[in-house]
């Protein structure tokens, strides 16, 4: 289907409907192609075609599938659900609930395994350390796949084909994945079908844990339990993708071509040099049924802020790691649980069992309605990192300057520059 950017029907619906938040100022580009592309998204009819995010997947290196289930078992509500093997992965599929995202991690066969994430890990000097390892990218359901790859394939937008790919998912005929986004590096993934059911999908071979997996996820849960976390930790509520200063734009614009999302707002944190950026799925009241996306930049490149002293943690984590997912947020219940707020009952628990922060849960929680959050450090077997946000007295958002400065303070005192290393 053809669409003429010389066509715009005035400000789009989505527009009128939502108005923007922040105070980040966007480039008259920005300003003129966002209304364009969701002008070009209702005509195409991607805005009725596509659904919610029903899935992320993350790849690990080989032997780290358990391990990284087990840190879910105890960080979070995931829980497993089924497992299959094809011919160069173990997938592991883990549910919370069926309306909510489930997390599908694979995991390579083969020690020798290597891939175009390999390929795009080696560029970056800290990416070396886990050449496998990297969040892939979001499946949402469609109603027509066909049509989907069709409209975008007429806008420019790439996908992978199966005789190319050499992770056997990512070729999975029942789904259609992007190419890795120049801008973020992840991927954008397409299925009819609702995952609720993954049998008929072609996954592979589908296999049970053994007596001694089984074990070991059962006594993460019975730790989780016995400290009361399953109930004070809701889901995903947002998903957040570091990128360089010049592709802040570029990213946004091109995930709203790619999606049913709609932009939300910037706000600028100057204490960081940075700014936070969210989109959000307008067919949901509650992202922990469609996580919001999340995107973080410097406000200027790395090569002018010594000009003038400027912060710049989030365009350094770039540089160490790649353009990357950075880390997952989770929403924790609102209320208190032995005389402390649930976030810091939760984290106090995890830090019992040995789970590392990088900093105090920042936020107050007083009087009025506000936010308390807090990063984990990175994981061993994922490289992401875990935040719990508590929303207090129904604080309506994604972070607060404070915070969001605070925490990428403390993120970037963690994520410095290391020496090249090899495999």
């Amino acid at each position: 289907m053809e669409f003429s950017l010389a066509y715009n029907s005035g400000m789009s619906k989505l527009m009128e409907q939502f108005e923007k938040q922040g105070d980040k100022e966007n480039s008259s580009f920005f300003n003129e192609y966002l209304p364009l592309i969701y002008d070009r998204r209702e005509q195409s009819g991607l805005d009725d075609l596509i659904s919610k995010m029903r899935a992320v997947v993350i790849q690990v290196g080989p032997d780290d599938g358990l391990k990284y289930l087990e840190e879910l078992y105890l960080m979070t509500p995931y829980r497993f659900h089924a497992l299959y093997e094809n011919e160069t992965h173990r997938i592991y599929v883990l549910r919370i609930k069926p309306e909510q995202p489930d997390y599908i991690i694979v995991e390579p066969l083969s020690e020798d395994y290597y891939d175009n994430v390999s390929c795009m890990n080696g560029l970056f000097p800290r990416g070396c350390e886990k050449r496998r390892t990297k969040y892939l990218g979001e499946i949402f359901q469609v109603s027509d796949l066909a049509e989907v790859v069709k409209v975008l394939q007429s806008q420019q937008i790439r996908f992978q084909k199966a005789e190319n790919v050499k992770n056997k998912f990512i070729g999975n005929e029942n789904f259609r994945f992007t190419e890795p986004s120049y801008f973020t590096a992840n991927v954008v993934g397409y299925t009819e079908s609702d995952l609720l059911d993954y049998e008929g999908l072609g996954l592979g071979k589908r296999l049970d844990l053994d007596a001694d997996e089984l074990e070991r996820l059962e006594k993460m849960d019975a730790l989780q339990k016995h400290f009361g976390l399953l109930d004070l930790i809701y889901g995903i509520d947002h998903l957040a993708t570091r990128v360089f200063c010049g592709s802040r734009e570029d990213a946004i614009l091109e995930f709203l071509t790619m999606s049913n999302y709609y932009y939300w707002g910037s706000f600028n944190i100057e204490e960081m040099n940075s700014s936070t950026n969210v989109c959000r799925n307008p067919q949901v009241k509650n992202e922990l049924h469609s996580p919001a996306k999340v995107f973080t930049a410097n406000n200027t490149p790395f090569y002018v802020n010594s000009v003038k002293d400027l912060a710049s943690p989030t365009e350094d984590f770039v540089r160490n790691f790649g353009r990357r997912m950075h880390h997952i947020a989770y929403e924790v219940e609102d209320g208190e649980t032995g005389g402390l707020k649930n976030i810091d009952y939760v984290v106090g628990k995890l830090v019992e069992s040995d789970i590392p922060f990088l900093a105090k849960v920042i936020g107050e929680c007083k009087d009025i309605p506000d936010l308390k959050q807090i990063f984990s450090k990175a994981s061993k077997h994922s490289v992401l990192i875990t935040e719990y946000d508590q929303r207090c007295k129904n604080f309506g958002g994604f972070f607060t300057k404070t915070n969001v400065a605070e925490l990428t303070k403390a993120a970037g005192e963690d994520e410095g520059l290391k020496t090249m290393v090899g495999d």
